[in-house]
This record gives C-alpha cells, structure tokens and sequence, in this order.
C-alpha cells in the first residue's frame, strides 16, 4: 500500500498547511507517530546545523545538533505515544545522509524510536519510483509529505481514509521489525566517515 500511496486520492496542503494540520491531531495519537524516509537528498535551509554544514563547517553543524538535544529530550519524555522514524538508507551514503545520521544520533539518544533499512529491502516496492515519505499520525491521519526535485519541501497529500491508514501502519510496523537498530548501524556506516563535503 505504501508505495501506492501518492496514486491514491488525497487533500493536497502547503507546508503552512501541512503543518498546522498534523499539529492539531497530534492528541489523537494513541500510540506511535510513524515516519517513512526514502530520499537520500533533501534542502533544509531553515535548519541552522543543515546550513553551517552546507557552508562547510562541520564542527559548527554538529555542535549546534548537540544543543538540541536537551529540547529533544524533553519533547519526546512528555508525549503521550512513541516516535518511530524508520530510514531508508543507500550505500555509499550521500553529504546530506551522512550529516542526517548525526541529527540522527541525536534524536535517538533524546529518546526518539529510528531503524534503518537498507535501500534494497525496499526495491521489489519501487518498480514505478521511490516510495514517498509519509507521516502517519496513529490512526488519525497520513501524510505524503512532498518535496521539488531539488528536494525542498513543497507541501503534502493527507489521506484520511481508515483502510489506507491502517494497511500503510501494517507495513510500517513490519519495516520497522526489518530494520538495524540505529546505534549499530550507525557505529559501523556513520561513525567511521570523514566530514563530508556539501554538495552545492
């Protein structure tokens, strides 16, 4: 179901939108906030680490993640359901992966539920494209959160529909029972890399 997704009926909300929407159902999650990551290039030019890294201070990116991490800490201890970020990784990881690994890593010691599975795993899926990535608030809500080629967020399609939601959590679950824990992965992918270079 997930990678038919973006063929499937759906509201199409801009990033203001997008975001005031998945905001106001966050009380109705029960038990996890699912997110899906296939792309290995994204833009985050409101990401203050993203742009010290896209300027080439690696030093300056990384600090600034690490002093996030208290606010992350306190963000995911006092939620009522469990984040689940499962991430879709390709070898060799590209400059922008490498850097997300290390937000990454960040989040995951705050407390924030990440696996890892690689890209191959998911291919027999991919014959028309990559799957999107999605966001799935419990049972309230998902959304095919979008993004430009480039790979600046544009937007996002909300699908409401409980059949599709609750097909889409089965295979989020079992996606997350496939993948690497993110500490290990991360220990022997992430970990050994030298600074990358941005990738302008």
């Amino acid at each position: 179901m997930l990678d038919r997704v973006p063929n499937l009926p759906a509201a199409f909300l801009t990033p203001e939108e997008y975001a005031s929407d998945a905001k106001s159902r966050f009380t109705d999650i029960k038990d996890y906030f699912w997110k899906l990551e296939r792309r290995q290039t994204f833009q985050e030019e409101g990401d203050a680490s993203y742009r010290a890294f896209m300027c080439g201070d690696w030093d300056e990116a990384m600090k600034i993640e690490a002093q996030g991490l208290d606010a992350l800490r306190q963000r995911f201890k006092n939620v009522g359901f469990e984040y689940r970020r499962v991430r879709v990784a390709e070898l060799p990881v590209t400059p922008y992966l490498q850097w997300e690994m290390q937000a990454l890593r960040v989040r995951a010691e705050a407390g924030e539920g990440i696996r890892v599975v690689d890209a191959d795993a998911v291919r027999d899926r991919e014959e028309d494209g990559l799957l999107p990535e999605v966001v799935i608030l419990g049972t309230a809500a998902l959304y095919e959160v979008r993004y430009d080629r480039a790979g600046v967020h544009n937007g996002a399609r909300r699908i409401v529909d409980p059949k599709v939601i609750d097909e889409c959590r089965t295979e989020m679950a079992a996606l997350w029972d496939g993948g690497e824990d993110f500490a290990s992965y991360f220990a022997r992918e992430i970990a050994p890399l030298p600074p990358p270079h941005a990738q302008h």
